[in-house]
């Protein structure tokens, strides 16, 4: 057994659990500090949309640059970098007086998020065997939902906190992770071939690659519109529907914890049987689900739909992670999964605009999550073409 391989690979796998933690929490973090945020700060509903996809367009640029400079420099010192940075800004976030300071901390936060993405899926690829890789990709990323039920957990429990609070132990909780990331996350980085081809251009449509890269950016597009509205948007918009400030951090709560089983469980079905079909069904019961999630009217419902739609998008999102580097070859495999990373993350910034603008415009709660239901079914049929077209690399 390769010594990454070993007895490492549970530490690394921790320590990578718990940078995706700190990133689900700021995310969570921002969704459920919203209600109070946007009368603290005067916002509308468009500007905290704005605000949410602030960090999300950091994240796109902080994708591309991360998987760029780790296949170059290395995994561990591009991901002490990102955790530091958006461990700063997050704390920053928490001192913002103004809303043009709100979008500057936002976006410098997303830079963070982004550039420890493409890092922690290449870090999960290098350190396990093919036949795993979905179960140890899905695992670390579990520690999104974990942070982001966190966030909500306190929200249900302690709704006098105050907004800023949130964000001031997001960001002190991934300043204390740096060292840990610096002295005990091992390099995972693949010998380097001199000979090898490492332009952006050839490594995403060369070899047979182009219509794998296009149709898997497209499905992390769609993925991510659907997620980054829930996670924005879940708590206000249940808050719409009727009911309380109390039962919007629940129907969070629900999303991210079932979400933790979905993505176990699907990541252990993608390694077995291929990624085409179980991901296609998620997102056809998907679906159905915000349907039904625009017609629920009690809490009842709209705790078991919350629930589901958290089960079945986070596990759908988690396995493309296992996916995207095994379209690319070893030496740009932090370059193939952050581009797939950054171009998919426009869904991110989409999502929650797109929620704040129909909110400002009239569109009332139900309607905002029935017209996702077209989205996801698009996604649907992109996976399976994907698992007609996609060519995996070896390695």
């Amino acid at each position: 057994m390769d010594q990454r391989r070993g007895s490492g690979s549970a530490l690394t796998i921790l320590i990578c659990f718990a940078i995706a933690a700190m990133e689900g929490y700021d995310i969570q973090a921002f969704g459920v500090s919203a209600p109070k945020l946007a009368p603290a700060l005067g916002l509308d509903s468009g500007q905290i949309g704005w605000a949410a996809s602030a960090a999300m367009i950091g994240l796109v640029i902080g994708a591309f640059l991360g998987g760029w400079a780790a296949d170059r420099v290395g995994r561990r010192p591009v991901l002490v970098a990102s955790v530091a940075a958006f461990g700063v800004f997050s704390v920053v976030t928490a001192y913002v007086q103004t809303y043009e300071l709100l979008l500057v901390a936002r976006l410098a936060t997303g830079l963070g998020f982004g550039g420890a993405m493409p890092n922690l899926i290449a870090v999960a690829t290098e350190i396990s065997p093919p036949n795993r890789r979905a179960a140890t990709v899905t695992t670390m990323f579990c520690g999104m939902p974990a942070g982001g039920a966190t966030v909500a957990l306190v929200a249900r429990f302690a709704p006098e906190i105050d907004w800023r609070t949130l964000f001031l132990i997001g960001g002190l909780l991934p300043i204390l992770l740096v060292p840990v990331v610096h002295f005990l996350l091992p390099e995972t980085r693949p010998a380097q071939d001199p000979a090898a081809e490492r332009r952006m251009g050839p490594t995403l449509f060369g070899g047979g690659r182009a219509a794998g890269t296009l149709l898997l950016w497209m499905v992390f597009m769609l993925t991510l519109v659907v997620l980054y509205l829930m996670l924005n948007w879940l708590p206000s918009l249940v808050i719409a529907k009727g009911l309380t400030a109390q039962d919007g951090s629940a129907a969070s709560l629900a999303f991210n914890l079932t979400s933790i089983l979905g993505a176990l469980l699907l990541g252990f079905v993608v390694d077995r049987v291929g990624f085409r079909w179980p991901l296609a069904a998620a997102y056809l019961v998907l679906a159905a689900v915000m349907l039904a999630l625009s017609q629920a009217t009690g809490l009842t419902p709209v705790l078991v739909l919350s629930g589901v739609a958290g089960f079945l998008i986070l596990g759908a999102q988690y396995s493309l992670y296992a996916v995207a580097p095994s379209l690319y070859p070893p030496h740009v495999r932090a370059a193939g999964a952050g581009a797939a990373v950054g171009v998919g993350r426009l869904g991110s910034i989409a999502g929650p605009l797109v929620a704040g603008e129909l909110r400002q415009i009239g569109w009332s709660a139900d309607q905002v999550f029935a017209v996702m239901a077209p989205v996801v079914l698009a996604a649907a049929l992109g996976t399976i073409a994907l698992g007609f077209l996609g060519r995996p690399s070896e390695g």
